[in-house]
C-alpha cells in the first residue's frame, strides 16, 4: 500500500510513540491500556501505511529501523500539537490580543458601547474594537461571513439561529435644558407636554413622529414637533442651546451636563436590547469573555435611580 493520510488511523500514531519509547511490544500495550494482540496489530497496519518494518526482533524487544528512528521526534511533536489543539484554551485578558466587531446603532453605542470599552480598556488593553454601523437588512449575512462578531438589537429583528440575550429593558423620559422655562415645576402637565415645541430622532430621516405620538393618539392628543434629526448624539447640543424638548431613552439621559430628566406625562411603552453573535465564536473563550463583560456594564449601568 503506497503510503497516503487517508489510509492512516492517527490513533496509530501513539501506538508508534509508545513502540518508540519502550521498545517492547507488551510494555506499549500496558501503556497505551491495551492487549498485546491489539497493538501488534496496530504495528502492522504501521508497516502497511510506512512501507517499512519499523522494527525489528532484538534479544531484548525490539528495535527500530532507520525509518522508525527519523519517525520518533516528527510524531511525538505532532501529537503534543494535536493534545494542546484538543485542549481549552486559556484566556488571560490582560494579554490577549484579538479584534471583535460589534454592530451598534447611535443610540446602543452611547448607551451600551461607550462603557463597554472603558471597562475593556482597564481590564484588557490589547483586544481591539471595531464598531461598525447597524444595517438590519445586511446583518444575518454580516455574521455568517464573519464581518460582525457582535450586534446590538431589539429583539424582534433577532435573525432565527443567532444566540442572544437580554441586556436591559429600556424606559423613556423627557429631556430639556437645565434653566428651561418648565425646568423649574414640580412635573410636567400633558397639556404643557402637548404645547412645548419637540425635537425627536427619526433613523430613516424626515420622519416627525415616533412612539411617544402613538400614545399620545391613543388618549385623543397630539404633540408639536418642530425638528427631526437622524442620531441620538446630537440631541444635547441641540437642547442645551433652545427651549426644545425631547422623549429620549432613559441611558441617553444620564449624565447629561445642562440638561435635566422629566417624566413623560403619557405612557410610553419602551424596549428592550438584545446582544446577539453567531454560533461560529459561541464557544471561543475570547469571545465568551468579551461578552460577558459587555453584559456585565450594561447591567451596572441600568442599575441607576429613576429620574426626578
Amino acid at each position: 500500500m503506497s503510503p497516503d493520510i487517508k489510509h492512516l488511523d492517527l490513533n496509530l500514531l501513539k501506538a508508534l510513540d509508545a513502540l518508540l519509547d519502550e521498545r517492547s511490544v507488551t510494555r506499549a500495550a500496558q501503556r497505551l491500556s491495551l492487549t498485546q494482540p491489539a497493538v501488534s496489530g496496530m504495528l502492522t497496519r504501521l508497516r502497511d501505511s510506512f512501507d517499512d518494518p519499523l522494527f525489528v526482533r532484538a534479544q531484548r524487544g525490539i528495535v527500530p529501523t532507520l525509518r522508525a528512528q527519523a519517525l520518533a521526534a516528527p510524531v511525538k511533536q505532532l501529537l503534543s500539537d494535536i493534545e494542546t489543539m484538543l485542549r481549552p484554551q486559556a484566556f488571560e485578558p490582560s494579554t490577549a490580543a484579538l479584534t471583535v466587531t460589534l454592530a451598534s446603532t447611535d443610540y446602543a453605542l452611547r448607551a451600551v458601547v461607550v462603557p463597554f470599552l472603558a471597562a475593556l480598556r482597564e481590564q484588557a488593553p490589547n483586544i481591539r474594537v471595531a464598531v461598525r454601523p447597524m444595517d438590519y437588512q445586511a446583518l444575518e449575512g454580516q455574521m455568517d461571513r464573519g464581518d460582525v462578531d457582535l450586534a446590538l438589537i431589539t429583539p424582534d429583528s433577532l435573525s432565527p439561529g443567532l444566540h442572544a440575550t437580554t441586556l436591559f429593558d429600556e424606559r423613556y423620559v423627557c429631556l430639556m435644558r437645565a434653566d428651561h422655562p418648565d425646568a423649574s415645576a414640580a412635573e410636567l402637565t400633558l397639556e404643557r407636554f402637548c404645547a412645548l415645541d419637540h425635537v425627536l430622532v427619526s433613523s430613516s430621516g424626515g420622519s416627525f413622529a415616533g412612539v411617544t405620538d402613538a400614545a399620545l393618539a391613543r388618549i385623543g392628543h397630539s404633540r408639536r414637533v418642530v425638528t427631526s434629526v437622524t442620531s441620538f448624539l446630537v440631541l444635547p447640543d441641540i437642547l442645551r442651546l433652545s427651549d426644545l424638548i425631547a422623549v429620549v431613552p432613559q441611558r441617553l439621559a444620564l449624565n447629561q451636563p445642562g440638561l435635566v430628566m422629566r417624566e413623560p406625562p403619557v405612557d410610553i411603552p419602551g424596549f428592550s436590547k438584545t446582544l446577539a453573535w453567531h454560533e461560529r465564536s459561541h464557544r471561543d473563550a475570547g469571545h465568551q469573555w468579551v461578552r460577558s463583560l459587555l453584559m456585565a456594564t450594561s447591567r451596572e449601568l441600568g442599575a441607576t435611580p429613576s429620574p426626578p
